[in-house]
């Protein structure tokens, strides 16, 4: 094997098992800046050894060895008492760090691992932004580099966030531990808040040249794949997964050769991938077993069901969607969901309800600047044929989107109308 070869394979396996270290290590130091220190010491042995000794039969057990004997090293020379020595004595002995028997021990209790680390890098006490970056830094195992190409930043603005929310962590001592009780409810929306966040970005990004970044979403589901896994009994954690799984299903069909975006009525609904909606569909079936009322994930993802099962754009659940949205915004009173709603109500009703509705969301000026309000807008006005006002409103949403390709896509939309 040569050696770029060698440092691809490197990097994949670091992908996969940066957070089983990172988690295994914050579990032995109680510092989540310091563990990821102690991993990113074990990847620099690898990128050492690996290219002169070759791949190791075992390479995620080799760098996990090589991360704990950092962690025992520190501790051993860590100034505690007499007593904490002794301690790390018995640990060392116990837990043989050569031996197929401490790969063993380490995978006991790797998941209750992995979902305490997980819960420390979504903790509300940090501010969003730092949340996703700290999360796909330690969790998703992107670079600094790759985070900040991701969300269009510079790499020193996404690594002061990583380094500012472990300052945070550690100055507010949060605990690396899984909430219990009354606040598990709270804390677990973070931590779904994060990951359909990071989704979302890859699914729809807010700027930049791509309407699309595909990567992002497959973090997002790994992600939360993750989750479903360590998590089980949750029915919100299901209604996500069910809820990415089927709007990833449509990438495919979302862009065309150019990389220019087709929306959902216009998609050849034929490339699909099916296998994501059934993948979908079981988990939106697991999350309504659950729980006798969904979840505002859970409804999201029945109504991107709806679409799902419409195997032409004629065949949508209108009215049912529509319904699911008066039960979504019971759950989320936001100007975005009564939006959607609109719109919805616009398909099945006609478009001048969903005109109305719309009109009095801009009288109330909540959503103000939001370009996909005039986008809606313009759709109702097209429907019907006041193409004049459709153009107006096209014109002003693209001038407020800062997606290059949705902008291009909506100015389109207006030049349509200049000969009408």
């Amino acid at each position: 094997m040569t050696a770029p070869d060698i440092h691809r394979t490197i990097s994949a396996v670091w992908r996969i098992e940066s957070p089983r270290l990172v988690a295994a290590l914050a579990h032995i130091t109680r510092d989540v800046g310091l563990a990821e220190d102690m991993a990113q010491d074990a990847l620099v042995a690898a990128l050492e050894e690996w290219p002169n000794s070759g791949v190791p039969a075992r390479p995620g057990a080799w760098l996990m060895t090589a991360a704990k004997r950092k962690a025992i090293d520190h501790k051993r020379h860590a100034d505690m008492s007499e007593e904490k020595h002794e301690e790390i004595g018995r640990l060392a002995d116990e837990r043989s760090l050569a031996g197929p028997d401490y790969d063993s021990a380490l995978d006991d209790d790797i998941g209750d691992e992995l979902l305490r680390l997980i819960f420390t890098a979504c903790h509300p006490a940090l501010p969003p932004e730092s949340r996703t970056a700290l999360t796909l830094r330690l969790l998703g195992g992107l670079t600094t580099d790759e985070i900040a190409r991701a969300f269009l930043s510079t790499e020193s603005t996404i690594a002061q966030r990583i380094v500012r929310a472990k300052r945070t962590i550690a100055e507010k001592h949060i605990p690396y531990e899984v909430p219990r009780g009354m606040e598990l409810g709270a804390r677990l929306a973070s931590v779904l808040e994060v990951i359909y966040l990071i989704f979302n970005e890859g699914y729809t990004a807010t700027a930049g040249d791509d309407w699309l970044r595909p990567a992002l979403c497959e973090d997002a589901l790994r992600l939360g794949r993750v989750l479903e896994t360590l998590m089980p009994d949750e029915a919100e954690v299901h209604g996500l997964m069910a809820l990415m799984e089927i709007q990833a299903s449509r990438s495919g069909a979302r862009t065309n050769a150019a990389g220019e975006p087709i929306l959902l009525l216009d998609q050849d609904r034929s490339r699909w991938d099916r296998m994501a909606i059934q993948r979908g569909f079981t988990a939106l079936e697991r999350a309504e077993s659950l729980r006798d009322a969904r979840g505002m994930y859970t409804a999201q993802a029945a109504i991107a069901a709806c679409h799902a099962r419409a195997l032409t754009p004629q065949e949508t659940d209108w009215p049912r969607i529509a319904r699911l949205y008066d039960e979504l915004l019971r759950i989320m009173p936001t100007p975005v969901v009564e939006l959607n709603r609109a719109v919805a109500v616009g398909m099945a009703r006609g478009p001048q309800a969903g005109l109305k509705l719309i009109d009095e969301l801009i009288a109330q000026g909540t959503l103000e600047g939001y370009h996909l309000l005039h986008a809606a807008r313009a759709d109702m006005l097209e429907k019907l044929r006041r193409f004049d006002e459709a153009r107006t409103e096209f014109q002003k949403a693209a001038s407020l989107t800062q997606n290059q390709r949705e902008r291009q896509l909506l100015t389109k939309r207006s030049l349509d109308h200049t000969q009408k």
